[in-house]
């Protein structure tokens, strides 16, 4: 631990990463740092980098796949202190990379603030989802978006404003590596009206997809034009299973995890999807889940 000799409070050796994820699988990181400030994390960014220590940013762990064996370096959880802080301004919410998006929402709805409703149901960070522009058929975080204050690998922190920023499918212009906080922009509304919407994205949901077993969400992009979901479906996939994972019978572009699943049989269930769609369609399906 000399290397973040002072800093002990925050670091953790050869701590399981699978507890952290949503489909609770994944092996141990070398180093597990849980900075409670910027400045902390500044000074954890300047270790790792003075010592050639390859790092990683875990936020809330929705929409990730992580390797049996774990990661040999540090992975950083954004998810304490100062990065789950958020503050309402003049035209709208501040939230900090930590932040849980569900709660956001649901933030905004008692305040009778609109905009973000469209994210109902949809798990993950803010920092997460402004990274990889969460969303679906209700609207993209993109479509708030007033500013993201951002943090590069050595250290240099910096917003960046609407007018400089793109968001696409699921995807964004964001190279920096650590989004510290993002501000939306929002617009009053009645409550009830945004809460009876919230409601209804729910239901919807919950009778589309398989929100009460263990996934990590959409695992492909849609393909333009297509649905990945209706790909793998038409090629009889559903309920397919390798190991402890297999293919919801419910939404087949999600993939689920019994207890002790793998994540090898998570690898080797969507090479098995991948292989199958292009033989009957030639598409190649995109992965949305971020693997390490």
């Amino acid at each position: 631990m000399k290397l973040f000799a002072g800093l002990e409070p925050i670091v953790q050796c050869d701590e399981p990463l699978g507890p952290y994820t949503w489909l609770g699988i994944g092996g141990p990181a070398k180093y597990f740092i849980t900075p409670r400030t910027v400045d902390e994390l500044r000074e954890v960014v300047r270790r790792c980098a003075d010592n050639e220590v390859p790092l990683r940013v875990l936020g809330s762990g929705a929409n990730l796949l992580i390797d049996d064996l774990g990661f040999a370096g540090a992975v950083i959880r954004l998810r304490q202190g100062q990065f789950v802080e958020t503050a309402f301004t003049d035209t709208g919410v501040r939230a900090a990379a930590g932040a849980d998006m569900g709660r956001l929402v649901l933030q905004c709805v008692r305040a009778g603030l609109s905009g973000l409703e469209g994210l109902t149901g949809i798990p993950g960070s803010v920092g997460g989802c402004v990274r990889m522009n969460a969303g679906g058929k209700f609207g993209d975080i993109g479509n708030a978006v007033e500013s993201v204050e951002v943090m590069t690998d050595t250290g240099e922190q910096f917003t960046r404003y609407r007018d400089d920023l793109a968001f696409a499918y699921r995807s964004t212009n964001i190279t920096a590596r650590f989004i510290l906080a993002a501000e939306f922009r929002l617009e009053e509304d009645d409550p009830h009206r945004i809460l009876k919407q919230v409601k209804q994205i729910w239901i919807y949901k919950k009778n589309t997809q398989p929100l009460s077993r263990r996934n990590a969400g959409c695992v492909f992009k849609n393909p333009r034009g297509l649905s990945a979901g209706a790909l793998i479906d038409r090629a009889g996939l559903k309920g397919k299973r390798v190991g402890g994972a297999y293919v919801s019978e419910k939404h087949a572009n999600f993939i689920l995890a019994d207890e002790g699943a793998k994540a090898s049989d998570m690898l080797k269930l969507i090479n098995l999807i991948r292989e199958t769609v292009y033989k009957k369609n030639e598409v190649y399906l995109e992965l949305e889940l971020e693997v390490w």
